[in-house]
This record gives structure tokens, sequence and C-alpha cells, in this order.
């Protein structure tokens, strides 16, 4: 469902993204790892036609990321590191006005948002203004409008960044539960996580890819936990 073919980027002298290629396909969760400023951000927000590549390309559900756009963003549910919000906006207004952006009315809309509300546990919020929610609070609701439209690829950046360990083992169970009807990647540094919800991990530095492979792969290969295994990675292959 997402096919990366040699996606580069820079900015300015800085190479953030240099020449990477990966598919993920309907079932798979990605969990996407790597240092600050590995890239990781960056393909993600190349992947959601956020950024423009320098070169290489990108397929998501078959739409290619330069010529079909508009089809790209359609197809996908996309959480970036620091959702953009109106904080005047209360929750519930917000989520209507996503509706309204992806063309979501009638009973459809009723429909998503009896799904979404409970599934990201945002009912007691639900008429709270933005800038008066909580950091976790702020995550679920931009995990909300993300799922509103039951999209078929999820890029999720830093998806439970500021919760509680009550509220990331809930993200954590609904991944687990979307992953077999839908392509996810996962970007965190949180490696707990990639062992809990991901089935593929992709190690990155410096906008190469060092290791494509399973959690339970490395952890056998390199005979120790998946943090050390990291740490080992990335610091011999890019030192």
């Amino acid at each position: 469902m997402i096919s990366i073919k040699k996606l580069r980027r820079s900015f300015g002298p800085i190479i953030a993204v240099d020449g990477v290629s990966f598919d993920v396909e309907k079932g798979q969760v990605l969990g996407f790892l790597g240092p600050n400023g590995a890239g990781k951000s960056t393909v993600m927000r190349m992947l959601a036609c956020f950024l423009r590549p320098d070169s290489g390309t990108a397929t998501v559900c078959g739409y290619d990321i330069l010529k079909n756009p508009a089809d790209v963003r359609r197809s996908i549910g996309y959480l970036a590191e620091n959702v953009p919000a109106y904080s005047e906006m209360t929750v519930g207004s917000l989520l209507n006005f996503v509706c309204d952006v992806r063309q979501i009315a009638g009973k459809d809309r009723k429909r998503a948002l009896d799904r979404i509300v409970p599934m990201c546990a945002i009912e007691s919020v639900y008429h709270q203004t933005i800038e008066t929610l909580s950091k976790g609070y702020r995550r679920r609701v931009g995990l909300a409008q993300a799922l509103i439209h039951d999209p078929d690829v999820l890029i999720l950046d830093e998806p439970t960044d500021g919760l509680d360990p009550n509220q990331k083992h809930e993200v954590r169970t609904l991944i687990g539960k979307m992953a077999k009807d839908k392509c996810i990647v996962v970007s965190t540094h949180v490696l707990e996580e990639v062992e809990a919800v991901c089935s593929r991990t992709i190690i990155i530095a410096r906008g190469k890819i060092l290791v494509d492979s399973t959690p339970e792969a490395l952890r056998e290969k390199y005979k120790c936990s998946l943090d050390e295994v990291f740490r080992k990675i990335t610091k011999s292959k890019v030192a």
C-alpha cells in the first residue's frame, strides 16, 4: 500500500533523506526508528504530501505523491509530531471541521463521530476548547482527526507522546486492533512501543536506512534488548 523509491530531500546543505526506498503492505505495522535528526519525520511529511522530495517518489494506495497528492491525502490518516489545531475551537468543532474538509456529511458524519469519539476516549472533553486540554488529550484529539475517515493507511509520528501509561496502553491496543485491515507506519522513540505493536522495524540515521528487519529477528541476532540493538546499530554505523 506504500511504495517508496529513492526519496531524497535536503534543507540547504543538510541532506535530511538520502535515497530511501522501502515498501509497506496491508497488515503490517512498521516501526520507523532513528535518532533525532535521522530523517524520519521528513520521510513521513513527504509521504503525507506536506513536503515535496528533491528526487525520487512514492505511491500510497497506488497514488503517486507528486502526480496525485489529493488522492494520497484522501487515502491516509496522518498524525504529525506537533498536531496543528485551532486552539479556540472545541474538540467537537474541530472534528466537525475535519469532516467538512473530508466531505463527510449527514449520516456518514454521525457514524464517524459515534465511532471515533469513544475509540479515542475523548467524550469527556468533547465540548472543551483545544487550548484547555492537557498534552495527552491533545494527542488523542490528533489521533481522532487522523482516524475519522477510516483510512487504509495510517502515518503516526510519536502517537503516544504525552500520554500516561494507561493511555499509552489504550493507544497501542487500538493500533493492534486496526493492524490487520490497514497499513500503519509508526515513528517513535519508545522502543517498548515497537515491541508491543510493530511487526517490522526500519532503523534510519543521517537520512539512510541502516536496518530493515523485525523486532524478534533483531533481538535474536544481537542477543540483547531492542534498546541495546538500537544503540549498537546507530552508534556503530553512524560514527
